[in-house]
């Protein structure tokens, strides 16, 4: 019985365990938003401890700072026992707490500690309007930090007084995000509001609101287009990045880019092989849309396995990896040195002179690594910065013609890095690394060029570099066009220059960073609201992503209505179709397809505006005329099949289902079902004498095939599709190679031009026959469930042969079929399969 007790107790025992163990691990150190306590307070220059209130503020501070509450608390559970748990408790919930699910969120708990930090700011706000305490009560209610409830309206509240009070740049930008996006119902939407404060904070310097202001100006958001004034915002920002590069070591300060699009980690807005983004040339692409740490550990343990081997490539290639870092991957400088450092030793021993018996094709590997030794050395990077060491690297590279060493030796005489300055010698290792395409060098070779005053011979440096995505020569560009220097002004071009420079400035104005550790960490209001700030100063994959959280309609087959309680009732903050549907649009206005054709379901299905058919068509005529949208040919062909907003053609209709099979290879199967289905209603159509225009048997202009003839013919061409994708995936990998000195990754667009499609072409309408064979091939499935059906009858009689039952309980051998008289022979007959 004691035993019995036991074991009962004992499931619920680690249930407990795991809970201790989970709450044990809780993150501390994660810093979206610290609370920093300066000596000037935010509206003014005048010391914080002279102002009134000052002792509550430095209290709570004290308070929030030794009660070692995690700033944010992540949702998204961690390691063994946390999946365990995290598991354990949905299962409870969808199978016993599976009621109607209840619109109010489950509101957040404070921290008794918290709450007492809280009533004094209060105290310091209220009663002697100290600036700071006003600023971090703002904060706590608009981002939720601290186990503090969100509460926009109150963070409304305080970021207003705190603006009209001492006119902080940071309260208005807030002031006026929360009046353009509305942004959990904290305040009415105003846009002439939000522009009045955005443009008081960039007159305040804010460079978010600098960024808004341009974006705003540039794409006539809440006011006329205004080209200049586009200008004018964009060059303030691209100024602050230009000098925030410069101010780095050598070479400049690295640009991180943290942007990505949320939804092409999951194949794309509608899914792997459906999106544009993952689909047709799309699909070729790296990071194959899948899980991007898991690639990435594939990767690295192929490169570690081969490196292991030998393959100096792979080991160039670890060393590259580390040293650039990425996405999931932290640099590691060290790393990176090591496996420079075992290429190098390959191929000079340590006095420099080159090793007899190095490895054959060696040359240029070794010159790349000691290239990049080099530069860790020239910029202090996990090293003593040491520009004699670099330069011995760097001529060591030189002498194999590689061109980062070039490169960064021009760099050295430009600057004088431990040599006698001299810029002829510094023009002749820029041109000589320009020769091999490198955008750095061109760069430096075109601002030479500038300086002497030959404007063309400068420009066509630029633009060469700009091919890579060169910051600088972006730059450069964009001050020639705005200024008219050797050429006429042109506004829309150096605006758009502008732009490109101020965007990639990511480090000194954007939220990506926090946006996308909330989104990986399962917290999507926190990942929404940073995703907003970053949509609103224009970036189109911060807009993409703000609409892929809003969205709600992300698939037709739904579980909801089998298990009501299955799925979490989404926050209040995710429920609003309308703004997605805004970002969306602002999204497709800059060129996201995907974005586009959202746009069109959202009107066609009146989801957050109303229904309209027309718009939705437009929507999609304008996605499919790029040619690059499989869904958009396949939405145009539904409408003209059911007569949506055009008049109800099954001709139309097959042409667009045919060229949404030519777009996108993946659409094979929805689009051979739907072109079945439109057959089937065609044929009635006509025979039925129906008024609708029905297919129409196009013109040949070469003889039909036999049946020998086409699978020969279609054979072959699969042969020659395989051939090209393993052609276009070597192409790919070998643009994509790690060892190339490019900073940019090319990919492949061109695959319609090349006529990849026109080779699938065939001879005869096989249309039908496809048709057909599909037919075929469901009827052979039912058959071959049938007959497995019948063997399994036949094993269970031999069984019961082998063991005889009672006289009278006997089963004949009724043979493969039912026999005459048998019960099931009349459901036999008349066709029943499986029954």
């Amino acid at each position: 019985m004691k035993n019995l007790w036991l074991w009962r107790f004992l499931p619920l025992a680690f249930l407990l365990l795991q809970a201790l163990a989970v709450e044990s691990k809780a993150p501390t150190d994660v810093a979206h938003e610290s609370y920093q306590h300066s000596n000037q307070s935010p509206g003014g220059t005048e010391d914080s401890g002279a102002r009134p209130g000052s002792q509550h503020v430095d209290t709570a501070l004290k308070i929030l700072r030794n009660s070692k509450i995690p700033i944010v608390t992540s949702e998204k559970p961690s390691g063994i026992l946390g999946n365990t748990l995290h598991y354990s408790r949905e299962a409870f919930r969808v199978l016993f707490l599976n009621g109607p699910p209840s619109d109010n969120a489950e509101r957040q708990k404070i921290h008794p500690n918290v709450a007492k930090a809280v009533d004094e700011l209060k105290i310091a706000a209220q009663k002697d309007q100290n600036p700071d305490a006003m600023f971090l009560l703002a904060e706590l209610n608009f981002y939720g930090n601290y186990t503090h409830p969100r509460d926009f309206k109150q963070a409304f509240q305080w970021y207003q007084s705190l603006a009209l009070a001492t006119g902080n740049s940071t309260a208005q930008y807030m002031v006026g995000f929360m009046y353009a996006t509305g942004i959990g119902g904290g305040v009415e939407r105003d846009q002439a509001k939000a522009l009045l404060y955005h443009t008081f904070a960039a007159e305040g310097g804010n460079t978010r609101s600098e960024m808004t202001l341009a974006y705003r100006n540039h794409a006539g958001i809440g006011m006329p287009r205004n080209c200049d004034h586009a200008t004018y915002y964009y060059k303030k920002v691209a100024d602050k990045a230009i000098q925030y590069f410069r101010s780095g070591p050598p070479g400049g300060n690295s640009m991180i880019r943290e942007s990505y699009r949320w939804a092409d980690e999951e194949g794309g807005v509608y899914g792997e092989g459906a999106s544009v983004s993952s689909s047709g040339p799309n699909a070729m692409r790296d990071a194959a849309h899948s899980s991007t740490e898991a690639s990435l550990e594939d990767v690295l343990e192929y490169l570690d396995l081969m490196s292991r081997k030998g393959e100096l490539k792979a080991t160039f290639s670890l060393g590259k990896m580390h040293y650039e870092g990425s996405r999931g991957l932290p640099r590691n400088l060290r790393k990176a040195m090591k496996y420079f450092k075992q290429i190098t030793k390959r191929y000079w021993n340590k006095d420099g002179s080159v090793n007899p018996n190095h490895p054959l094709g060696i040359e240029k590997l070794a010159s790349k690594a000691a290239g990049h030794i080099g530069l860790m050395y020239l910029r202090g990077e996990g090293v003593e910065q040491n520009f004699a060491t670099a330069l011995t690297w760097f001529r060591r590279g030189v002498t194999n013609g590689d061109s980062l060493c070039q490169h960064q030796m021009g760099l050295m005489y430009l600057h004088g890095y431990g040599v006698q300055q001299d810029a002829f010698r510094a023009a002749s290792y820029f041109k000589s690394a320009s020769e091999q395409d490198f955008p750095a060098a061109e760069t430096r070779l075109g601002a030479l060029f500038l300086d002497q005053g030959d404007v063309p011979t400068a420009t066509r440096y630029f633009e060469l570099a700009a091919r890579w995505g060169w910051m600088e020569a972006f730059y450069y560009l964009a001050e020639l066009s705005n200024n008219g220097i050797g050429r006429e002004r042109h506004c829309g071009m150096a605006a758009s220059y502008y732009k490109m420079v101020a965007e990639r400035a990511e480090v000194i104005h954007s939220s990506f960073d926090e946006a996308n550790t909330a989104y990986e960490n399962g917290d999507k209001e926190r990942a929404l609201v940073a995703a907003m700030m970053a949509a609103e100063q224009g970036y189109e994959h911060a807009q993409s992503n703000v609409a892929f959280l809003l969205d709600e309609q992300r698939s037709l087959m739904s579980f909801d209505r089998i298990l009501p309680g299955a799925k979490k009732p989404r926050p209040s903050l995710l429920r609003n179709a309308a703004l997605a549907l805004i970002y969306w649009t602002r999204s497709a206005k800059q060129t996201n397809i995907d974005s586009l054709v959202k746009m069109g379901d959202y009107y066609l299905g009146g989801i957050g505006i109303a229904a309209d058919a027309e718009k939705a068509s437009s929507c999609y005529h304008s996605a499919a005329e790029v040619h690059y949208s499989a869904q958009a040919y396949w939405n145009l062909g539904w409408m003209h099949e059911n007569g949506i907003a055009v008049e109800q053609d099954f001709h139309m209709a097959k042409r667009y289902y045919d060229l949404a099979l030519e777009t996108s290879t993946e659409a094979y199967l929805p689009v051979k079902l739907s072109l079945l289905k439109l057959r089937l209603r065609s044929y009635w159509n006509r025979i039925t004498n129906g008024k609708i225009n029905s297919i129409q048997d196009e013109e040949e202009s070469k003889p039909r095939r036999t049946l020998k003839e086409w699978i020969a013919a279609f054979i072959e061409n699969d042969e020659e599709e395989e051939a090209y994708r393993a052609q276009m995936y070597k192409r790919a990998e070998e643009e994509d190679d790690l060892l190339s000195g490019g900073s940019d990754r090319r990919h492949i667009d061109d695959r319609h031009e090349d006529g990849y499609y026109d080779d699938l072409e065939l001879d005869i309408d096989e249309s039908v026959l496809e048709g057909l064979i599909i037919v075929a091939l469901a009827a052979t499935l039912l058959v071959l469930v049938y007959m497995r059906q019948q063997r399994n009858r036949q094993r269970q009689d031999g069984n019961a042969g082998a063991n005889p039952a009672a006289p009278g309980n006997g089963n004949d051998d009724r043979g493969f079929f039912p026999r005459p008289g048998d019960p099931e022979f009349a459901q036999w007959v008349a066709g029943g399969v499986g029954h």
